[in-house]
């Protein structure tokens, strides 16, 4: 009944692309050409400090997360496949296991 860690955190990925893409009005690009460990910041999706406060609000809003410490939130907004990781690790449905 319950899916793979594979399966959730390809799930995982494929709704954040959809939202940095929507949310942060990224243009030409698409979810499907974000990779998942390509940089966020910088070289890679070429992201700020005020697209930062907005993937924090899409973890609050779509999966429960909170993000309060800075160290923390800059190991996790390296990359999609660091955000799923997290995502998977502390979401609230599966805090409980």
């Amino acid at each position: 009944m319950s899916t793979t860690r594979e399966q959730d955190l390809a799930a995982i990925s494929a709704t954040l692309k959809e939202q940095l893409v929507s949310q942060l009005a990224l243009r030409d690009i698409t979810p499907e050409q974000i990779q998942d460990d390509a940089p966020l910041f910088g070289e890679g999706l070429g992201l700020d400090s005020l697209d930062a406060v907005e993937i924090v609000v899409i973890l609050q809003r779509l999966f429960g997360i909170q993000i309060k410490d800075m160290e923390i939130g800059r190991q996790v907004f390296q990359s999609v496949s660091t955000l799923s990781n997290f995502i998977l690790d502390n979401r609230p449905s599966t805090r409980s296991a």
